[in-house]
């Protein structure tokens, strides 16, 4: 030993920084918390009085702008500076369903919007959102570019349908509706096919690991029956060990007596 500390030999080695984990109070979960507590208070000032007052509705479009915005930063700021929590991937769906739900049903409500939308549009966010849970074990279906289009459409139509509307504004707001309505079919269809194709791709490899395992368990057992692994069964001529050698007894005045064993015999 010299003696001479790890440090000044540049032996120390520092340990690893330890991962940070995010706490519940960060700042997407707090989005998504005001995005949460949003939902009822829009709810309330869209149906205010009798739902038609263009000064409630205003008050209306107002909270769910915020609860829209809201929605494209906290995921975002998530994932940029490591922020994801359990209650971050449980509630953001939740607040982001929630108040478009709230929404559609609303409108629909106050026949400003035809139930069939509503219906067209919830079941496929619903449906999509159960079937990820269906593949989730054999992996994560990402946002799509598409998908990504028609929350932006949808956001867009629904908004301009909360704040009241008329002539060439009504009619452009039931065209982007349509192009929103559009985007959910087709997204939702591609959704299911990668549901599919992910589904066939992890049963597949399931059937593969357990096809390796069954092989490998059946050459452990042949090898088993075989007997002991190869190099230690010992070598036997005769029933003596190899290499042995049995020299014949000599008598006195008698000829050389061999046993005809097999034997090495000298």
């Amino acid at each position: 030993m010299s003696g001479v500390p790890a440090s000044a030999a540049g032996g120390h080695h520092r340990p690893a920084p330890a991962v940070r984990t995010a706490g519940l109070w960060n700042i997407a979960n707090v989005l998504t918390m005001v995005r949460l507590v949003l939902i009822p208070a829009f709810v309330l000032l869209l149906m205010h009085g009798d739902g038609y007052d263009p000064a409630w509705r205003s008050f209306a479009w107002a909270a769910f702008a915020i609860a829209m915005i809201t929605d494209l930063f906290d995921g975002h700021l998530a994932r940029q500076y490591n922020l994801v929590t359990d209650f971050g991937k449980i509630a953001d769906p939740i607040a982001d369903k929630a108040i478009m739900g709230a929404a559609l049903i609303c409108l629909s409500v106050l026949d400003d919007l035809s139930w069939w939308v509503t219906g067209v549009i919830l079941f496929r966010e619903l449906g999509i959102t159960l079937m990820r849970f269906w593949v989730i074990r054999h992996g994560v279906i990402p946002a799509s570019r598409g998908g990504k289009l028609k929350t932006l459409a949808q956001g867009t139509a629904v908004g301009m349908y909360v704040l009241v509307l008329s002539g060439p504004l009504a009619t452009f707001r039931w065209w982007v509706m349509a192009v929103a309505v559009a985007l959910t079919v087709v997204t939702g269809l591609d959704y299911v096919r990668q549901a599919v194709v992910l589904r066939r791709a992890g049963l597949a490899e399931a059937r593969a690991v357990q096809a390796q395992e069954r092989a490998r368990a059946a050459a452990e057992a042949h090898a088993v029956r075989g007997g002991e692994p190869a190099g230690s069964t010992a070598e036997v001529r005769g029933g003596e060990p190899a290499g042995s050698t049995v020299r014949a007894e000599r008598r006195p005045g008698a000829a050389t007596e061999a046993r005809d064993d097999g034997d090495s015999v000298r």
